[in-house]
């Protein structure tokens, strides 16, 4: 489910080595590398599905061996990386008109199709067979229905369809934490429901954020985002929508007794700051020469929201285990 957090800084010598050929538009061959496979995991998205993740095994209560922490982890972030790959496979030709993707291994012509199909199926198929036979078949199974639903119901279904793609596909980035809270626990309860509601309902403020200033991409290529179906005036009014709808939900798990002041003044502060970042979004519209400035800061911001707030819940989990609390 967009940050970047990631170096690209390695020998370039030794990423020259060519693993298999594939054919470019010229028709001519170029080599694929690792990288071009690292890539189709699109690891700027990982860093957040593994950080959240982490933080679900952490701030779950209760304990888990570190040998197995880890294994969950790995195969919540297998999966992810399946299902990315699985996306760059189905989405090859909308990537190769938007200016922001068309470089990517496939519409570069770096890598086959069904090299990037074959390697996205064999990732989820293991990330889902580890999970289930290091953790429990309760979280293999939740992993599995991320993999379905980013790559299946997100990519081919909703994305190609309807406006309405990221509130519904905003789903698939909602549970890596939630998985990550099962592992350790072994079971479904509110505190896990309740941080996959908060990604849930994240989602379409900050992509739509996004959307807004490259939108003529996704007007070129056919995706029926919601700023090109509906217009701005309608986005900017869901962005305020979903971004006032999502500040209780974050600040319901200290409400409920899930946790304490630590994470509930964090959260409120951090969701005051949203709202007040989406409200000149929400009422501005797009003028002549905009550099969409207040969008590109609700973006920005919305990607330091998520990490703040969950850091802030895995230190008051920290902060209870030690007694630093009542």
């Amino acid at each position: 489910m967009t940050v970047a957090l990631l170096a690209h800084n390695a020998d370039e010598t030794m990423a020259s080595t060519a693993i298999q050929t594939a054919p470019n538009a010229t028709g001519t061959q170029m080599p694929t590398e690792w990288r071009d496979f690292f890539t189709l995991t699109k690891p700027r998205v990982m860093t957040l599905v593994i950080f959240t993740a982490i933080c679900g095994v952490l701030a779950a209560p209760g304990s888990i061996h570190p040998v197995l922490g880890f294994t969950a982890i790995l195969a919540i972030a297998m999966g992810a990386g399946g299902s990315a790959a699985l996306n760059h496979w189905w989405e090859a030709d909308i990537d190769a008109g938007m200016k922001r993707t068309m470089n990517r291994p496939l519409p570069g012509g770096r890598m086959r199709r069904e090299d990037a199909r074959d390697f996205g199926i064999f990732l989820s198929a293991v990330s889902v067979g580890l999970m289930g036979v290091a953790i429990g078949w309760l979280a293999a199974a939740l992993l599995l229905g991320a993999v379905i639903y980013y790559a299946v119901i997100y990519t081919m279904w909703l994305k190609p369809r309807t406006p309405q793609n990221i509130v519904i596909g905003g789903g698939a980035g909602a549970f890596p934490p939630l998985i990550g809270w099962v592992a350790v626990t072994g079971e479904i309860t509110a505190m896990p429901l309740l941080l996959f509601a908060i990604i849930f309902f994240w989602t379409p403020p900050h992509f739509w954020a996004l959307a807004l200033f490259v939108q003529s991409d996704y007007a070129k290529v056919g995706i029926p985002m919601l700023p090109v179906v509906a217009g701005e005036k309608v986005t900017r009014r869901q962005i305020m929508i979903y971004t006032l709808l999502l500040a209780p939900i974050a600040i319901a798990p200290w409400y409920i007794g899930g946790t304490s002041w630590i994470y509930g003044s964090v959260a409120v502060v951090l969701s005051a700051l949203f709202v007040a970042l989406a409200m000149p979004v929400f009422t501005r519209m797009r003028a002549d020469e905009d550099k969409m400035l207040p969008e590109k800061a609700l973006f920005k911001f919305s990607i330091v929201y998520l990490f703040v707030l969950f850091a802030a819940l895995v230190a008051d989990r920290v902060a209870a285990y030690q007694g630093w609390i009542a």
